[in-house]
Formats: C-alpha cells, structure tokens, sequence
C-alpha cells in the first residue's frame, strides 16, 4: 500500500474484504480506475469492456478468472506472482496429508470432548504418490513427497518422461496405482469425477489445492459415502464461501483458501503484484506522452 501511495496512486481498498461479486467489482472499478490489484475476481469480457483498466495484476497465481483473450483485445497488460505460494502451499499439502493418514482432527477433537482415544492410522512412507499438475508447486510437493519415502508419480500434459526425477505417467495409470492424490493443476475444469474416482483404488486420500471445479465434489460425496476415498483435503470450493454438506463428513478436512497464507508468501507476493502494476502504469503514461 506505501508503495503504491508513493508512486501517487489513489488506492481504493476492497471495502467488503472478500472476494468480490460482479456487480461490486462494477461499481468500485469507476472511470477513474486504470489499474486493479486482483485476487479471485470475475474478470470477464463483460466486466473488462465496461471498466477503464490498462493494467490487471493478479495476486497468485491463477488466472482462471481473468479472460485473457479479452483482456488482449482490450489492450489491458495482465500479470501473476506465479513463484509466490510455492513453499506455502506445497508445505500445507504436506502438513494436511499427515494429518489425515494419522487422524489428527479425528482425536484432537475426541480429545477436546473428554474422550482418550486412539486411532491407528497410516504411514506415508512407501505410498504411491499422484501429483496431477507438475508446475512449481506441483513440483515442490513431489520434493517433499520424497523426503518422507513415498513413490511419486506426476501427471501433467505439458510434460513427459521424467521432471526432477518423478516419472511422468497419463491420469487413469495414476489414478489406477495412487494410494494418495494430490491436485495441483490448473484452470477449472472437472478433473476428478465419478468415472475418475471409479479407476481409483478404494481407501485412496484425495487432496486439492486448486481450483474448486477441478473435483466434483458430489462424486467425492458419494465415493466417501461407500468408502472408495478413504479422507479427503479441499481448500477451495466451486463457490466460496462454502457452506455444505462437506461439512459433515469427520474424515474429510476443510479449509477456507488459505494455501498462500503465510506472512513470507503474502508479503512476496503483494510487493510483486505491486511492483507489476506500478511497471504497467508507468509504461502506459509514457505511451500516452508519446502519443
């Protein structure tokens, strides 16, 4: 924010600190406004023609939310902090996953009522690993993944062969071999649904750090019902803030987004966005000048 401030912007918070709907992004994106710090934003081509932006820069990663074809035709710069959440978000994936072979929530909420119990649980040595995404943070977990023993596995169309020594193998083998599959990827689209989690093995622990949509979450509902996934981790949801019957399962773990939420992640990632934009901006004025 003092960055901005010293470069003689005139900031305007998000007064409603959530993500925004679209008819309050259009009301706060005024003629006035040529440049929008972005988070999870519906930024269609509807939202973009009728605002004055140059310049879009994406806190994160993602660029889902943002029709980038419009946003090119339109002549707006978009940039991402794309290195930023890697280490917050790989080391969440880890953190989460332990706590689901042991049963962590489980027992600390036993615990919590008066209840000494114990559960057995499950080691991640020597567990088949799926990683399905293998960019940075795909990567990194798979990193992790192998310090503690276990077999990686990556799937990823953009890759082939072997990355950073983890072999790269189509989905339905992953899915067929994994006893654990972690999501990673990008973009939206159903990536997990009923016929997916039917070439599973059952028992499999499924987590997601991407996108909500990449999970149909009534398929896992169903596979959690009949036990073919034994626990599951979203942090992200097809509408959030989620409120839903998720919630009731005691072997799933939920959490509200949060992978990028650390004070290191939040503070890179927020000067890059900053820096991004105030570099997008200073090139537009010098356009204008010289034209």
């Amino acid at each position: 924010m003092q960055r901005l401030l010293e470069c003689g912007c005139e900031v305007i918070p998000n007064p409603f600190k959530r993500k925004l709907t679209k008819p309050e992004l259009l009301e706060l994106l005024s003629v006035d406004v040529k440049g929008l710090i972005a988070g999870l934003e519906p930024l269609g081509r509807d939202v973009l023609k009728q605002s004055s932006l140059r310049a879009i820069s994406r806190c994160g990663v993602g660029m889902s939310n943002v029709d980038l074809k419009a946003a090119k035709d339109l002549g707006i710069a978009v940039f991402n902090t794309p290195s930023g959440p890697t280490t917050a978000v790989a080391e969440l994936t880890l953190a989460v996953l332990l706590a689901l072979l042991r049963r962590v929530p489980q027992v600390h909420m036993a615990l919590q009522k008066g209840k000494w119990e114990k559960y057995i649980g499950t080691e991640l040595r020597g567990k088949d690993v799926a990683v399905i995404g293998f960019g940075r943070i795909g990567q990194r977990v798979a990193h992790l993944l192998s310090a503690f023993g276990a077999r990686v596995m990556g799937v990823d169309p953009l890759f082939s062969g072997e990355i950073e020594g983890v072999h790269m193998v189509n989905l339905e083998s992953a899915l067929n071999r994994a006893d654990i599959i972690t999501l990673h990827c990008s973009g939206e689209n159903c990536v997990i649904g009923e016929s997916e989690l039917g070439m599973t093995k059952r028992g499999v622990f499924l987590l997601n750090a991407a996108r909500g949509g990449v999970i149909d979450e009534q398929a896992l509902m169903r596979a959690l019902d009949d036990g073919r996934v034994a626990g599951a981790w979203l942090d992200s949801f097809s509408r959030e803030p989620y409120m839903g019957p998720l919630q009731n399962y005691e072997q799933v773990i939920l959490t509200p987004h949060m992978g990028s939420y650390t004070r290191e992640c939040r503070k890179q990632m927020e000067l890059e966005a900053v820096t991004n934009l105030i570099k997008a901006l200073e090139r537009c004025q010098q356009d204008s000048n010289e034209n």
